[in-house]
């Protein structure tokens, strides 16, 4: 029952969380980032994970934080969007960190088409009272890829390793 909470509530309120903060400020918390560490410890006593596949996933939690510091390198991402990513690696290990890639990768694409879309559209004037829209409209502002990492792992979820785990099938 703990593990399954786990992945079906805090899981994805964590990430749920780093997608809105992302989107209203440009950032991700290290807390958030933090705590989705410290949960997923919680989760591989919980689900009763073995040493080795514990290792696997740790291994590709490093590989994600490599892949995702190469972007951050290279100007494609922000910090905690590499950070971010990373976590999510962690959690999904290897089994399903290719399918995560690509469903973060198509979801980064539809948000870069349409706020590249919107940002060439008037902000409504109802809508200029808010600081964080402003931003979020500015041509010049970079794209908030958090939203997009936590919608792919959102996307995949309930197809993972880790849910099945949870749910003990």
């Amino acid at each position: 029952m703990g593990a399954e909470l786990l992945v079906i509530v805090v899981l994805p309120a964590l990430l749920a969380l780093a997608a809105g903060w992302d989107l209203a400020s440009f950032t991700i918390p290290n807390t958030l980032q933090a705590a989705l560490v410290a949960v997923f410890v919680v989760f591989v006593f919980a689900a009763g994970m073995t040493p080795a596949a514990m290792g696997w996933h740790l291994l590709a939690g490093f590989l994600g934080l490599a892949v995702g510091f190469a972007m951050f390198a290279l100007g494609y991402v922000g910090g905690g969007d590499a950070k971010l990513f990373a976590c999510v690696a962690l959690w999904l290990g290897f089994h399903d960190l290719a399918e995560y890639a690509l469903a973060a990768s198509l979801a980064g694409g539809a948000l870069t088409l349409t706020l590249l879309a919107i940002r060439r559209v008037p902000l409504p004037a109802a809508l200029t009272g808010q600081s964080w829209l402003l931003k979020l409209h500015d041509e010049r502002a970079g794209i908030p890829y958090g939203a997009a990492l936590a919608a792919g792992a959102f996307f995949i979820l309930p197809q993972t390793e880790i849910f099945r785990l949870a749910a003990g099938v």
